[in-house]
C-alpha cells in the first residue's frame, strides 16, 4: 500500500517516540524517530521526510533550533511542534517563526491525525512548487523561458511588466505551450514570490470535488469529510492561485468564484464561517473563453473579472525559429540525465523538427527529444532516432554543410523550407520566421520565383 507520507518524529522520551510512531504507522504513514535535534538532522537527508514532528523542549538542539535548521536545509519539509500545556507561548512563537502548527501534550490523537494530514499536503505542495521552479530554471536562459521569437518575447515582457500588480491574468494558448511556466514566471517576479503558488486543474475534478478543492470543507459536509480541510484559496493566502483549464468550471461554481474575486471571502463547503483571503488569481485555458461566453457555458461577468490582463501564447509552429534552441536545451538535459555524451543532432534531424507541425507544442517537442536521446546509438541524434511520423527521407534540397556555407545560402534554405511547411503561405511563413511578409516575397523574387510545392500565396492568404 502506498505510504500517505513520511514523518520524522523527534522526542527525547523513548515511550513518546514509540507511541507516536506506532499510531502514525497504523494510519498509513512511514515513520522514523530521533532522540534529539542533532540526531534528527543526521536523518533528514537519508530519510527525506515530508513532515518533522518535534518536541520543543529537548537537551542539546531543541525543537526551535531544529526548526531553523530544517528550514535552512530542506525548505519544503513542514515542521509541527509539540509542547506541554504550560509552555504554549513557546509554541506560538515557533509558529510565528515558521512552524506549520503546534500540538499540546498530552496529545489529542484525532487532532494529531488531522494536523499531520494537512502538514503532509502542505509539504507536498511546497515540493511541487520547488520542482516547478527547478523546471523553470532549467527551461530558462538568464531567468527567462527559452524564447527568441518576437511573439513569445513580447508575451514574456508583458508578463514581467504586470507581475508586480494585483491584476488577475488570463493566459490563453494551446495545450503544451507553457501556460503553467508563464504563471510561475509571473509569481516569481511578483511581491508574492515568498508565498505559495498553488495550482489546480479545474477539468480534472467533478463539480462537488472542485468546490471542496477550491474552498475547503467542514467536518461532516459530505460522506468521507472526517475533518475540516483547507481549500486551495486558503493554502494560497498571500500568494497566487493558478487555475488551469478554467473554461471547464461548472456554472454553479463560477458564481462562487466570482464572489471570491469581488469580495475576497467565501465559506467552506458545509460551513457558515466567512473566510477572508488575499490571493492573486492567474487562470489559463486552451479554449476560446469569449466563445464559451457566447455559447452560454461561461459567465460573462466572471470572464471580464479573469481577463483583466490577457496573455496569448503562440503555438510552437508559430514560433518555429525557437525550435533549434529548445531542441538543443532538451537534448542537453536528457543526455545528462541518461549519461550519454551526445554531440548534438544532424542537419536532417533538425530540419525534420523545424518542418513538423507540433500539435502538442513544446511539451511534444520535449517528449520527442527525450525519446530520441534514449534510443540514440550514435554520437549525435539522427533522423532515424525520431518517431516515424517525423523522420523524413533525405530531402532533395538539403542545406549545405554548415562549414563554408554562406549566410545567404542558409537564409534561402530556411525561407523555402518554412514556406513548404506552411503550404506556401507567405504570411504564415513570415510569422514563423519573425519577419514581414513583404521580405519573404522579396526574397522569393530574388531566388528567381522559386517556390515550395503548392506555390507561395500572397499577404492576404489564410
Amino acid at each position: 500500500m502506498r505510504s500517505r507520507g513520511r514523518i520524522l518524529i523527534v522526542d527525547d522520551e523513548a515511550n513518546a517516540r514509540a507511541a507516536l510512531s506506532e499510531i502514525l504507522h497504523e494510519e498509513g504513514y512511514t515513520t522514523e524517530v530521533a532522540a534529539d535535534g542533532f540526531k534528527a538532522l543526521g536523518k533528514l537527508e537519508e530519510f527525506g521526510p515530508d513532515v518533522v514532528l518535534t518536541d520543543l523542549k529537548m537537551p542539546g538542539l531543541d525543537g526551535m533550533g531544529l526548526m531553523h535548521k530544517v528550514r535552512e536545509l530542506a525548505p519544503a519539509v513542514t515542521v509541527v511542534v509539540m509542547t506541554a500545556f504550560g509552555t504554549i507561548p513557546n509554541a506560538v512563537e515557533a509558529v510565528q517563526k515558521g512552524a506549520y502548527h503546534y500540538l499540546t501534550k498530552p496529545l489529542n490523537f484525532q487532532e494529531l491525525s488531522l494536523v499531520v494530514e494537512r502538514a503532509v499536503e502542505r509539504a507536498r505542495l511546497l515540493a511541487d512548487n520547488e520542482r516547478l521552479r527547478d523546471r523553470l530554471r532549467g527551461t530558462a536562459v538568464e531567468g527567462h523561458i527559452v524564447a527568441s521569437h518576437p511573439r513569445m518575447t513580447d508575451v514574456l515582457k508583458m508578463a514581467e511588466q504586470v507581475a508586480s500588480s494585483r491584476a488577475t491574468i488570463l493566459i490563453l494558448g494551446e495545450t503544451g505551450t507553457g501556460k503553467e511556466l508563464v504563471a510561475e514566471l509571473i509569481h516569481r517576479a511578483s511581491p508574492r514570490k515568498s508565498k505559495p503558488l498553488v495550482r489546480l486543474n479545474c477539468a480534472a475534478l467533478s463539480e462537488s470535488l472542485l468546490e471542496s478543492e477550491l474552498f475547503g470543507h467542514e467536518r461532516g459536509a459530505f460522506t468521507g469529510a472526517v475533518g475540516r480541510r483547507e481549500g486551495r484559496f486558503e493554502q494560497a493566502d498571500g500568494g497566487t492561485l493558478f487555475l488551469d483549464e478554467v473554461s471547464e468550471i461548472p456554472i454553479s461554481t463560477q458564481v462562487k468564484l466570482l464572489r471570491v474575486l469581488q469580495e475576497r471571502s467565501f465559506e467552506r463547503v458545509g460551513g457558515n464561517e466567512t473566510v477572508h483571503v488575499d490571493v492573486r488569481i492567474i487562470s489559463a485555458s486552451n479554449r476560446d473563453l469569449a466563445l464559451r461566453v457566447r455559447e452560454g457555458a461561461f459567465r460573462e461577468d466572471l470572464f471580464y473579472r479573469l481577463n483583466v490582463v490577457n496573455l496569448a501564447l503562440p503555438s510552437l509552429r508559430e514560433r518555429a525559429s525557437d525550435i533549434p534552441e529548445l531542441a538543443t536545451f532538451f537534448l542537453k538535459r536528457y543526455a545528462q540525465e541518461n549519461h550519454k555524451p551526445l554531440e548534438g543532432m544532424s542537419d536532417e534531424a533538425l530540419a525534420a523538427l523545424v518542418s513538423y507541425g507540433w500539435p502538442g507544442n513544446v511539451r511534444e517537442l520535449e517528449n520527442v527529444i527525450e525519446r530520441a536521446v534514449v534510443l540514440c546509438d550514435a554520437p549525435r541524434i539522427e533522423a532515424r532516432h525520431l518517431p516515424p511520423h517525423l523522420a523524413p527521407s533525405a530531402p532533395r534540397d538539403a542545406p549545405p554543410a554548415i562549414p563554408g556555407a554562406t549566410i545567404a545560402e542558409l537564409e534561402r534554405y530556411a525561407i523555402l523550407k518554412t514556406l513548404e511547411a506552411c503550404r506556401g503561405s507567405t504570411s504564415r511563413a513570415a510569422a514563423v520566421l519573425g519577419v514581414s511578409p513583404r521580405k519573404v516575397q522579396y526574397k522569393l523574387r530574388e531566388y528567381g520565383g522559386e517556390a515550395p510545392p503548392g506555390g507561395a500565396r500572397g499577404d492576404d492568404d489564410g
